[in-house]
């Protein structure tokens, strides 16, 4: 009985023994992964330029001349390179002030007439570059350009695309760094549109008076010497009327002379109608007299 107690002891142990053995082989559980931690970027701070509606215009005005009055994609590459100087530090810090420096653009860019057929794609490519940021791709950092087809001996021009019948090109030196100050990368500009400017060319602003005269209304043309002269005679009741009036003398008629020419009867009376002062400024072309 002790033998059979003893060996039921020993068959426990060794049933014991080997199922702890068998737990030893189980594969572990990994552990638990960490946690993902969400990454942001921080975008760059822009640096903001204002721009007026004179501004656009001048914009308009440089894409259309220096370009040859080409198309969408000659009024890109010159408006990249109207916002390359304007963001590049070198160069005056507004719009206005890049397109009229003084032997930089062509003469008379801020005084010709733009062609009326032009505004819609000029309009279409000022408000992408100012609004979207747009740049012509092929231009890069160019901030000089000359009309296609004209070779120069110096070294340090750069060419990088032909566009609108003008050869672009960056100022690098013999190992190829820029030789001016870069711009800012489209990404990085902010345009902040000011309101209340006009669409006026600044050359014109000495023309308009500062007081404007009020125009007179135009009378009746087709008013004729009868209905003149029963408006004339019509009763005036706040005027009292004079006692024992002078009788007044009869004179004969005066006769005009020779030169004259008498309206028919019934025949509308025309009566001139001041002009106003501004109506002799022609708002169009180069200012008179300078050439343009």
């Amino acid at each position: 009985m002790r033998a059979e107690i003893s060996f039921g002891k020993s068959l426990i142990g060794i049933l014991f023994v080997g199922l702890a053995a068998a737990s030893c082989t189980t594969t572990q559980k990994p552990a638990a992964t960490a946690a993902k931690t969400k990454t942001t970027q921080v975008q760059p701070a822009k640096v903001t330029f204002n721009y007026t509606a004179k501004d656009r215009d001048c914009l308009k005005r440089a894409m259309y001349f220096e370009s040859q009055h080409s198309d969408e994609d000659g009024y890109m590459a010159v408006g990249t390179v109207v916002m390359n100087r304007l963001t590049s530090g070198a160069y005056p810090p507004s719009i206005c002030g890049v397109v009229a420096q003084e032997r930089q653009f062509a003469p008379g860019v801020m005084t010709r007439e733009v062609k009326p057929q032009a505004e819609t794609q000029l309009t279409t490519a000022a408000d992408a570059i100012l609004l979207k940021g747009a740049r012509h791709p092929a231009v890069k950092d160019a901030m000089f350009f000359h009309t296609e087809g004209l070779k120069f001996p110096y070294n340090n021009m750069h060419y990088v695309t032909v566009a609108g019948g003008n050869a672009f090109y960056e100022k690098r030196d013999p190992n190829g760094m820029l030789q001016t100050p870069p711009p800012l990368p489209s990404y990085e500009v902010a345009m902040n549109y000011v309101p209340g400017e006009t669409m006026l060319p600044p050359q014109f602003e000495a023309l308009i008076p500062s007081a404007v005269p009020v125009p007179l209304p135009a009378p009746d043309v087709m008013a004729t010497a009868s209905t003149v002269s029963t408006v004339n005679t019509m009763p005036t009741a706040h005027v009292a009327p004079v006692a024992n009036p002078m009788p007044m003398p009869i004179t004969a008629p005066v006769t005009a002379p020779e030169t004259s020419i008498e309206p028919e009867p019934g025949m509308p009376i025309a009566i001139p109608t001041p002009r106003p002062a501004y109506d002799s400024v022609m708002l169009r072309g180069a200012i008179p007299g300078n050439g343009g």
